[in-house]
Parts: C-alpha cells; sequence; structure tokens
C-alpha cells in the first residue's frame, strides 16, 4: 500500500488553474471528514457520494428509520467535524480488488452498487464512477482514523489537519442518481476554503447573493410568482413584472431586427415526425414533455425551435444571394425538468429563447461567427454586464458527422473567440452529439458567474433536413447552421439581471421611473400637472397623496426601488421646480425645474441608462 499516492499538499503553481484544483483537493476532503462526522454521530447511516462542487462540496446520505437532518444538526456535525481535523489523521490511500471492496463496504448500498457498475464496465451512472478510480481489476480507497473508509480516487490533503477552513451551510432533500423513482437521500451541503480569509469573503457574498435572490425580490416587488395549482418551473408575472419582461422583449426585438434579421413565429406542438428527423426524440426525449395522442398522431410540446426554423428556410430553394439568413424568434419551449433542478425563473420548464439561426456559406461561416459574437457582447454591455469569458465545447465522445467537419466548426468557433478578445477555455468533450459550441459566461455585481449565451455550428441538421442552396457556380450546396441564444432565456435572464441589479433596474427598464410626493394635499394638483406632463414624453410618473407624513411616504417609497422620488412644496408650486431624491442617495437637490427632471428621465430611457446625476 503507498500511503502518499493520491496526496497533494498544496497548489502546484501561481495560476489560476492551479489555485481551483487545490480547493476541489480540499472540499474533497472535507466531504470525507464530513461523511465521518455523521458516521460517528448518526450509526447506520449510509452513505452514497460526496463530490466537491463549485465553490463548496455536498454529501448524500440514507439515515436511519427514514431520519432527516435538521438545520440545527449542522453545528453538531460541525463540531464533530473540528474534533476530527484537530486529530490531524492521516488520508491513507489502498488499492483493493473488486471482491475486497464489496466486503468492505458490504453494509453500504450505495457504494456497492458503484463498484458493481465500475466491475461490469457499465456506463457512468449518471457521473457518479467519477468518484472511483479503476487500476485493472482494482479500485481505490481511502482511510482516515480509526473506523471511516471511503471508495475514491482523491486525491486527498497529506492529513484532516492540513483542512484549513470550512462551514456547513445547509440540508436539502436528493434522489439516488438523481433518479426520483429511487431512493430518497438527505444531502448537506458545504463549502471549504484555502484560508479564513477566503472563507469569510465567501460567506459575505453568500450574505448578498440571498439579499439579491430574485425569488425573494420577485415577491417583495410584486413581479411573478408561481402557483402550486399550476405546477413546479411554471410562473406567471404580475403586471409591473410582466411590463419589465415586455420592455426586455421589445428591446431584443428592435436590436435584432436593425441588425439583419428576419422575424418568424412558430407553433407550441408540432407532430411527432419532426422531432424524429432532427434526433430529438433519440437524444433528448427525457426532457420532454411526455407525449399527446391526437387525431391519429403523437404531437410534443417543443423543446427546441429550430427544427421550426429549418422548416421556414425549406420552404422554398434558397439561392446564395440570400446568404447569410438569419431568423429570429421570441419562441416559448417547454422541457421537463426534474423538480430538483427548478430554481425559480433561472430553471424553469416554459422558457422563452430569444432563438435565433443563421443559414450561411461554408466562406461564410469565420466571419458570421465573429459578428454574431460583437452584436452578443455589445447588447450585454447595454446591461452594464462588461466582464465575460467562454468556454469553447468541443467533439464528445458519442457524435455524428464527419471529424473533418467538427474540426473546421471548432476552429471557426476558436477564431471568433480569439478575434473577439474573450479569454476561454476548452471544455473537451462537451460539445452537443451534432454541434461544437461556445458558451458565455459573465460576472456579475458581486462577482458570481453564471452561464449565459450559446453559439453553435451545426452541419448534422442541414443535413438530415436536406438543405440546399443554389450557388454561384448553378449547384446546390448544403448550408452551415448557426444556434444562437443570446440572453439565454427572457427568464433566466430576467433572474440574472434582478440579482445583478438588487431590484434597482436602470431607469430604461422601470415600469414607473419616478414618485411624486407632495409635501401638503394643496400641493397635489401641481404633482398631477407635473405626472401628466411627463407622460406626454414617455416618463412614467406615479403619485402617493399627502395622507401620511412626508417621511413616512418618502421610506415607503425607497422600498420600492425607483429611479427617483420627486418631492413638491411651496417653492416648488411657484417656481414650477421639484426635490429631487435620486435613488441610492440621501441628499435630496432642491428647486430642479420640472422640464430638466423629465428630460434627464427620457434621456436615460433613450440612451439605456441607469439614474444619474440631476
Amino acid at each position: 500500500m503507498d500511503k502518499n499516492k493520491g496526496v497533494q499538499t498544496g497548489p502546484r503553481g501561481d495560476l489560476k488553474r492551479d489555485l481551483e484544483e487545490w480547493r476541489s483537493v480540499i472540499r474533497h476532503s472535507t466531504s470525507h471528514v464530513m461523511a465521518q462526522a455523521v458516521m460517528n454521530l448518526f450509526p447506520g447511516a449510509k452513505i452514497a457520494i460526496g463530490p466537491p462542487v463549485e465553490n463548496g462540496f455536498y454529501y448524500d446520505f440514507e439515515l436511519p428509520n427514514n431520519g432527516r437532518f435538521s438545520e440545527n444538526d449542522l453545528g453538531a456535525i460541525e463540531k464533530e467535524m473540528n474534533r476530527i481535523i484537530s486529530s490531524d489523521q492521516p488520508f491513507e490511500r489502498e488499492e483493493v480488488t473488486f471482491e475486497s471492496a464489496k466486503e468492505i463496504f458490504s453494509a453500504q448500498p450505495f457504494k456497492i452498487e458503484i463498484i458493481e457498475g465500475v466491475e461490469n464496465r457499465a456506463e457512468n451512472l449518471d457521473g457518479l464512477n467519477s468518484e472511483v478510480e479503476e487500476e485493472g481489476q482494482e479500485v481505490s480507497i481511502y482511510r482516515n482514523g480509526d473506523n471511516f473508509i471511503d471508495l475514491c480516487r482523491g486525491p486527498h490533503v497529506e492529513s484532516t489537519g492540513k483542512i484549513p477552513a470550512f462551514k456547513l451551510l445547509r440540508v436539502a432533500a436528493s434522489y439516488w442518481r438523481g433518479d426520483e423513482k429511487r431512493e430518497s437521500l438527505q444531502r448537506i451541503y458545504g463549502t471549504a476554503w484555502e484560508s479564513k480569509e477566503a472563507l469569510k469573503s465567501y460567506l459575505h457574498l453568500l450574505e448578498e447573493a440571498e439579499k439579491r435572490d430574485h425569488r425573494k425580490l420577485g415577491s417583495e416587488m410584486d413581479l411573478f410568482h408561481f402557483p402550486p395549482e399550476i405546477g413546479g418551473g411554471l410562473a406567471v408575472f404580475h403586471p409591473k413584472g410582466a411590463r419589465i419582461r415586455m420592455i426586455l422583449e421589445n428591446f431584443s426585438r428592435n436590436e435584432h431586427l436593425n441588425a439583419g434579421y428576419e422575424p418568424v413565429w412558430t407553433p407550441h406542438t408540432t407532430k411527432s415526425d419532426l422531432f424524429e428527423i432532427s434526433g430529438h426524440l433519440g437524444w433528448y426525449k427525457d426532457a420532454m414533455y411526455p407525449a399527446m395522442e391526437l387525431d391519429g398522431a403523437t404531437y410534443y410540446l417543443k423543446p427546441m425551435n429550430c427544427p421550426m426554423h429549418i422548416l421556414i428556410y425549406k420552404n422554398r430553394l434558397r439561392s446564395y444571394r440570400e446568404l447569410p439568413l438569419r431568423l429570429f424568434e421570441l419562441g416559448t419551449v417547454y422541457r421537463y425538468e426534474r423538480s430538483g433542478v427548478l430554481h425559480g425563473l433561472a430553471r424553469v420548464r416554459a422558457l422563452t429563447q430569444d432563438d435565433a439561426h443563421i443559414f450561411c456559406a461554408r466562406d461564410q461561416l469565420e466571419s458570421e461567427l465573429s459578428s454574431l459574437l460583437d452584436f452578443v457582447l455589445r447588447i450585454l454591455k447595454v446591461f452594464g454586464l462588461n466582464e465575460f469569458d467562454a468556454e469553447l465545447a468541443t467533439r464528445p465522445e458519442k457524435f455524428v458527422g464527419d471529424i473533418e467537419e467538427w474540426d473546421q466548426a471548432t476552429e471557426a468557433l476558436k477564431s471568433a473567440l480569439i478575434k473577439a478578445q474573450i479569454p476561454f477555455e476548452v471544455a473537451e468533450g462537451e460539445g452537443a452529439f451534432y454541434a461544437p459550441k461556445i458558451d458565455i459566461h459573465l460576472k456579475d455585481a458581486i462577482g458570481r458567474r453564471w452561464q449565459l449565451s450559446t453559439l453553435q455550428v451545426d452541419f448534422q441538421l442541414p443535413r438530415r433536413f436536406e438543405l440546399e442552396y443554389v450557388g454561384k457556380d448553378n449547384e446546390r450546396h448544403q448550408p452551415y447552421m448557426i444556434h444562437r441564444a443570446l440572453f439565454g432565456s427572457i427568464e433566466r435572464f430576467y433572474a440574472i439581471l434582478l440579482e445583478h441589479f438588487a431590484g434597482q433596474f436602470p431607469t430604461w427598464l422601470c415600469t414607473t421611473h419616478a414618485r411624486v410626493l407632495p409635501v401638503r394635499n394643496d400641493h397635489e394638483d401641481k404633482a398631477y400637472e407635473l405626472i401628466k406632463r411627463a407622460k406626454d414624453r414617455g416618463v412614467v410618473m406615479d403619485i402617493d397623496e399627502a395622507v401620511e407624513p412626508l417621511g413616512a411616504r418618502v421610506r415607503k417609497a425607497k422600498l420600492l426601488k425607483l429611479p427617483y422620488i420627486l418631492v413638491i412644496g411651496d417653492e416648488d408650486c411657484e417656481n414650477d421646480t421639484v426635490g429631487v431624491n435620486l435613488r441610492g442617495t440621501d441628499k435630496p437637490k432642491r428647486g430642479v425645474l420640472q422640464d430638466d427632471i423629465i428630460n434627464i428621465i427620457r434621456s436615460e430611457i433613450d440612451n439605456y441608462k441607469m439614474p444619474g446625476d440631476v
């Protein structure tokens, strides 16, 4: 037995990737310590898997008698973990045969299932086999302390005492292998970092993120909710929320039309034939809503818009003069996401994509991708989103098409990223079965990374649907097809913006731009005149009449996160002015001409601005 194999003692260099790898090692080691603590405190518990994840780790358990963790249990588990860490137990790796492994874990059915999956060369059990390193007829295990053994590929820190800082965060329910028909498990999430300072910074980020949670803000601001009568993952937007959504959608439509896109519209359901040709029924059926039998045919709610856009292209023979042909639709699609992954507007079952499909000739591909990437970044920057990076997802093990076409498409995507000067990493083998792709990630106001826009080059669907165009040589050729969703989905982008701005939308995205507060009842006529004058300029103001004291009304208005609060008193009535309370400041500016404030707000609407200096 080599006790040191699979042990990592620290970052191997100064690069960001090395630090992330080291954090992953710390987190994986901490998940083992957490499992050990749970086994000590809850005798008879069954352990499932405990991988590191972004910013933390989790471990899944089955407690005796269908027991459940409570938030109160976390303190006791943390205390036991600190005892284990203080005892500085070494992590010792050993390779054992399948039979020995099954004997060691005879009381752990989930570990037995993983071992048998590896032994039988089964498919990667939804990623679970990545927990195990297979060496011929052996698998790796790790021991620490007197009584804890786990099935794991490692690596780990040298000993438990090398874990610098951790915190348990919450408990949740889960299912074995993510399958709702399998065993119900209890999951504990935690985070671990390379220093107490890094942990403190991350916990502060979590506090800020909780304040910005779009689900909480959506309720407080009366924007949307998820009625249980409709079902999980299906949102309804209230009047104010729907107006913001409408502004987003109209902005998207106008920008696409100005960029040379052609608008199209397609229905929400179709016969199964379409998805059989496209391949979605073979590759994507599990994520589709169940079939409907109607008029002797099988119908599905569409999970994608692309096959229908292809039918529009194919409706007649195209000429090279029409290419590139850019089709655009705000199309609603339906995906039966498992209930465990639903998350407010960020993960829903009915989503509206700002979906575009570009049909182009092979020699147009690289330039079209470059201009498309410029378009995506320009639009996102309008929302104050300026920090981007990308992933280039390449050919997976299971794919359709010729390797030569895959290589050409991948190289075109890579060239576009380099030209746009976007830092990117290559995600080897993570492309869709039919195409390589670029995923654009952005950072929000508190530094969180969100996956957003996607660009895919596709030469398979044009082949499946036998798409053609007549070239300059008067011969028929197959076009390339680019899939592109800029916002990803309206719902997800809405959630990102709500959290990025903490509900304080830029002026142009607000449904009400200002609230007018007359100091007394005899100032109300002047307030209504201002509201009418603003309305004539397309500026929306409302009024809170002088029923309550002014201070109380100011505080109430600030809770609405409006860009401006305008106060009208005696001098304002005489001079046609207002007092201006700018959002985010505590020092009102007096004596601002009413026409001036209307012009300022109108300029912010026209130029996509946040509220600014008056």
